[in-house]
């Protein structure tokens, strides 16, 4: 609360001076409802009441250029997930190095996709919302630094940005708000275009560490380790300073009204019981004028290695060579922490793909319509729901 107050009052007295900044405000916002088709499926945190919440948002941007190359930006979000109450999302100083480079510093988007810039902005794409299986991560924004530059190769023009900067926030790792933080993260986004073709490629390091203590399952598990010396074990396991890359490919097309859109990324945190993840997507799209139709399929694939399974020996030498069972305390019949740990791996994997199919409607300049319907199918519980989405998105 206090760094928000803090950022507040930066911004405040960088306006005050108002004879030295030319100062611009504009917003965007997104009012949808949605709901599933099926009675008790869930997707994307509907269900089969009509939710009005979920998607919607509204924000205001405040941008103040105060000569001489020096710039500041501040985004006040809300969204109806959260009540609307609403947050900074962005904060940040720019300085133009030159002709074609800058450099920000302050709270900012961590460019992961493609769409990043524009994640919670609906009109600038035509789906409802990203793809899901690709734009799944539950934290957007750093703090840090940022370096763009843009230039031209050929005929080819190159907007080339490198990162570095922390994470410190609660994410759904584990469960829906795990305490989160990444350190020394750094990273690359390089994207090349020809006016209608954009290619692009991004990579992120980091130290990652996520406290796990809100699932019982987990602590009882990692205290157990502990308490029979299983430390290498507990290490292999725990989300404590390990290593952590995202690594990310993507294309767009925009030629002649017809429209495509494939990305594919992974992510893993390295000696921990978080599986690699693996996304994508491709989507295709035809624009009638004001109407744009789009069909997209998408899919994940989530799993630890082989490895990492059996690594918890079911029974450990004590004194005088007498096997000792690695069972979890009080359990019977007891509970093998190698069947636990296993389970707990497990639990990690995902498996789906989803099928989408959006119709948008440009009814004014700087309004869209958009009913989206999709198909989920999860393939490994075999569970599949239908929902159906719709709403406007509006810039202003």
């Amino acid at each position: 609360m206090k760094k928000r107050y803090l950022i507040a009052s930066l911004l405040l007295t960088g306006f005050a001076t108002q004879s030295y900044a030319d100062i611009r405000i504009n917003g965007f916002a997104s009012i949808y409802g949605g709901q599933t088709l099926g009675s008790d499926d869930a997707l994307y945190n509907y269900t089969d009441e009509l939710d009005w919440q979920n998607d919607s948002l509204f924000a205001v941007q405040v941008s103040a250029d105060v000569m001489d190359g020096l710039s500041a930006t501040a985004q006040l979000l809300a969204r109806g997930s959260d009540d609307f109450n609403a947050e900074f999302e962005w904060a940040y100083l720019t300085y133009e190095v030159s002709e074609n480079s800058q450099l920000s510093a302050g709270k900012m988007r961590i460019p992961f996709y493609r769409y990043s810039d524009f994640l919670d902005v609906g009109y600038a794409y035509r789906w409802v919302r990203p793809p899901q299986s690709v734009y799944n991560l539950s934290f957007s924004t750093y703090e840090g630094l940022s370096y763009l530059h843009n230039s031209t190769i050929g005929e080819l023009d190159s907007s080339l940005q490198l990162m570095v900067g922390a994470v410190d926030t609660d994410i759904t790792a584990v469960t829906y708000s795990d305490a989160a933080e990444l350190k020394d993260t750094i990273g690359i986004n390089w994207s090349l275009s020809n006016g209608w073709l954009t290619g692009r490629v991004a990579y992120f390091v980091s130290e990652a560490s996520i406290d796990v203590s809100g699932s019982s399952e987990l602590s009882g598990l990692f205290n157990g380790l502990q308490a029979y010396g299983l430390n290498q074990q507990y290490n292999n396991l725990a989300i404590e300073e390990d290593d952590a890359y995202f690594a990310a490919i993507g294309i767009g097309i925009d030629y002649n009204d017809i429209l495509f859109d494939a990305e594919y990324t992974q992510f893993e945190i390295d000696n921990s019981i978080l599986a690699k993840q693996t996304q994508y997507y491709v989507s295709l799209g035809y624009r009638m004028d004001s109407v744009t139709l789009s069909a997209t399929y998408e899919g994940n694939d989530d799993e630890n290695s082989n490895d990492q399974f059996n690594q918890v020996p079911r029974s450990i030498t004590g004194p005088g060579g007498l096997q000792i069972p690695v069972v979890a305390p009080g359990t019977n019949p007891p509970l093998y922490l190698q069947d636990a740990t296993n389970l707990a791996l497990a639990s990690q994997a995902a498996k789906s793909n989803a099928y989408s199919f959006t119709v948008r409607y440009d009814f004014h300049p700087s309004a869209a319509f958009k009913v989206e319907f999709t198909h989920f199918e999860d393939d490994l519980s075999n569970n599949d729901a239908d929902l159906v989405t719709f709403g406007v998105d509006l810039v202003f």
